[in-house]
């Protein structure tokens, strides 16, 4: 006869669905939030619950924001003529941390991945167009994570962008390959943006 409650369970199989946590991980989650008192259950399941209502998506970079727009794109000392085209918001601190990057950025969602289903309609590259197609953009960096995926989503994009007169450049190496931006270092991330090339 196996031991099981139910209502544990359930817990572990939540936190086995975030992605990188496996069943051991899950557990420890799962009994850390059983042993918290009530009030901090509690105020843990409520910010859940606002990060998941309040926080939307900003209507010209796709990062996220709990404002129409995100205090990046609202901050007029950014340099709006250069776009900084990540993955995930994620990559947009981790950028942001270098203190080197004062331009603006726009978020994907995403690579174009036909192995895993994701196009690029999934991604939010009509966004994207529209903002070379109505602003003085001059430059778009493609901060993909340098991976396949990532690498083939700059290609794609550097495509659609180049008739419209915009220099297209990538991150220089200095980010390992396979790794992501978000756990890359500052000097590493400060390098990188320094010496893009153009592609």
């Amino acid at each position: 006869m196996s031991y099981n409650v139910a209502a544990l369970s359930k817990l572990v199989e939540q936190f086995e669905r975030m992605p990188g946590i496996g069943h051991k991980s899950a557990q420890r989650m799962a009994f850390y939030v059983i042993n918290m008192d009530k009030e901090d259950a509690k105020s843990f399941a409520s910010a859940i619950e606002e990060a998941h209502d309040k926080i939307l998506q900003c209507k010209i970079c796709c990062n996220l924001t709990q404002e129409e727009v995100c205090s990046l794109c609202s901050n007029d000392s950014r340099d709006k003529s250069v776009i900084c085209v990540v993955e995930d918001p994620r990559d947009v601190m981790a950028i942001e941390r270098t203190h080197d990057y004062d331009g603006t950025y726009h978020v994907l969602h995403g690579v174009i991945s036909p192995l895993n289903g994701i196009g690029p309609d999934q991604l939010s590259l009509k966004e994207l167009l529209s903002r070379i197609g109505s602003s003085e953009v001059k430059e778009v960096i493609l901060a993909t994570n340098p991976t396949v995926e990532g690498e083939a989503t700059a290609m794609y994009i550097s495509k659609l962008i180049k008739p419209m007169g915009v220099t297209a450049s990538r991150l220089a190496y200095g980010v390992p390959v396979g790794a992501s931006l978000e756990y890359a270092d500052e000097v590493t991330l400060s390098r990188a943006l320094e010496g893009r090339r153009i592609i």
